[in-house]
């Protein structure tokens, strides 16, 4: 039944104000790294600041730690430590509005603080180096995910690709097969530690190997559903069922790229022809048409209708995508996806679980494994090159 429009809007007021809002993908330190601001100033990066982090009632973003390819053979390690750094600063310089959080306990201790709780993850997994004492060392810092790939295959696990090339062959990326022996070892150890497998932008073969070796629940942090929206980047029906078949969570990506299901309609039935027309719409447009922000909710609920509705959150790429959808332009709007779902007929407890729930329980579940896993001795494994 669908809730009319001034009920839904009074009650998701009420409802937004008592939840703990999480968004596991924000690109903020990037942008800071290159155009410094005072994030208390509303335009300090594209899309986040202060006021309008407080307007959406946002309680936890994820800063990405986003080691971009370029660093893959020079300095990934120092850039990764460089934006740890920038993070600390932002955070230290506005302690009255932040707090630094590395768990689910302090991002509920925020809430109840009045703060915005700053966690940070890893994106790209070159950025440890092919080291596992640099993967330790990442998370003694604070950092508690890590994204294996990011549009670069690195010498352990296949990336989807730079899918945004007009001429993108994923072939080109798929130089392991998905996971290598050490790659293998990589997630293992980082299920040891407690730190959150991420395998948003992975390659088909590596999420099959991250699920079939994993002893934590994984997540993808920034991706949207294929069904809809046909792209590498986004996740099959399939890897959504095994995904929360283990536990894990799908944190929807709000880039329009991620979300337009249009020309996935006009072109359902000839899967060649829709690649090829995703290619043109990349290479002739410096913006790709945007979607509408409803087109959120519907992924939303794609996820809910394949994988149920424990294994859905928010993962906007907010400051790393140029193509918002129309309407949902920064992190003051997070309060439309409570109106919509609410409007749609879903229960208060289940707009609460896409808001923020189930990424902390999904992250309590990682906690677990660490716990249990307590008594392993680090690994000991050295890359190799071949």
């Amino acid at each position: 039944m669908i809730a009319r429009a001034d009920d839904a809007a009074t009650r998701a007021q009420k409802l937004h104000a008592e939840a703990i809002v999480v968004d596991t993908h924000l690109d903020a330190p990037d942008q800071l790294s290159t155009r410094w601001a005072d994030v208390s100033s509303r335009g300090a990066t594209d899309h986040f600041d202060i006021p309008r982090a407080r307007q959406g009632g946002l309680t936890a973003p994820f800063f990405s730690i986003y080691v971009a390819a370029s660093y893959a053979d020079h300095g990934a390690a120092r850039r990764a430590l460089d934006l740890i750094d920038l993070t600390h600063r932002v955070v230290d310089g506005h302690a009255k509005d932040m707090m630094l959080a590395v768990s689910p306990a302090d991002i509920r201790a925020a809430k109840r603080t009045g703060k915005i709780a700053v966690l940070m993850g890893i994106e790209g997994g070159h950025a440890i180096e092919d080291s596992l004492g640099v993967l330790r060392e990442m998370y003694r810092a604070g950092v508690r995910y890590m994204t294996l790939t990011h549009t670069n295959t690195n010498h352990w696990a296949d990336s989807s690709g730079p899918f945004y090339e007009p001429d993108f062959d994923p072939k080109k990326s798929a130089v392991h097969n998905g996971l290598t022996d050490f790659g293998k070892t990589v997630v293992k150890e980082m299920n040891r530690i407690g730190m959150i497998v991420d395998i948003s932008h992975v390659s088909d073969a590596t999420i099959r190997d991250v699920l079939a070796v994993s002893r934590a629940p994984v997540m993808a942090s920034h991706s949207s559903c294929r069904a809809l929206s046909s792209m590498p980047r986004n996740l099959t029906d399939e890897q959504i069922k095994q995904i929360a078949a283990k536990g894990g969570v799908v944190m929807i990506n709000v880039g329009s790229g991620f979300l337009d299901a249009r020309l996935k309609a006009t072109y359902a039935k000839d899967p060649a022809r829709l690649r090829k027309e995703m290619q043109e719409l990349l290479k002739h447009q410096e913006r790709p048409q945007r979607a509408v922000w409803t087109e959120v909710v519907d992924h939303i609920e794609h996820v809910i209708k394949v994988g149920g509705e424990d294994a859905v959150g928010i993962g906007d790429d907010f400051d790393g995508i140029e193509d918002p959808p129309t309407g949902f332009e920064d992190v003051s709007m997070y309060p439309k996806l409570t109106e919509e779902l609410l409007r749609r007929g879903h229960s208060e407890a289940q707009v609460k679980k896409v808001l923020g729930e189930n990424f902390l329980a999904f992250f309590a579940r990682v906690e677990a494994v660490r716990d249990k896993l307590a008594s392993e001795p680090p690994a000991t494994a050295v890359y190799k090159e071949k």
